[in-house]
């Protein structure tokens, strides 16, 4: 089993994640995507097994939705993955990737789906 945590070890949500995982025998590969971002096609690819729309992964709350303009409802996917990866502090987090299956870990007991 291959699983990747996308991890913000600041947030206490992430930070749970990555323990549930732990506790359950399943040693992650941590991403710290703040530091290391996705590309606009991995991105792409996680929204993709998330089997949700890329507005779905966005902070709305940050102040750097506004900021960068992703609050503007014409914004196409394209352009939504193009400002996520600048600005990786408005993906939601922790996701956790398992091969072909992703899950938010908001709550955290989300991964226990796909592992």
């Amino acid at each position: 089993m291959s699983v990747t945590i996308f991890h913000n070890p600041r947030c206490s949500k992430s930070r749970q994640t990555l323990e549930l995982l732990k506790s359950n025998g399943v040693e992650p590969n941590v991403v710290e995507y703040l530091k290391q971002p996705p590309t606009s096609d991995a991105l792409t690819i996680i929204i993709n097994k998330l089997g949700v729309n890329v507005r779905d992964i966005i902070r709305h709350k940050e102040a750097e939705y506004k900021e960068v303009g992703a609050d503007n409802k014409d914004l196409t996917d394209a352009e939504l993955i193009a400002l996520l990866v600048a600005t990786p502090k408005l993906i939601e987090r922790p996701i956790v990737v398992n091969g072909e299956k992703a899950v938010v870990g908001r709550p955290p007991e989300n991964v226990l789906d796909i592992i």
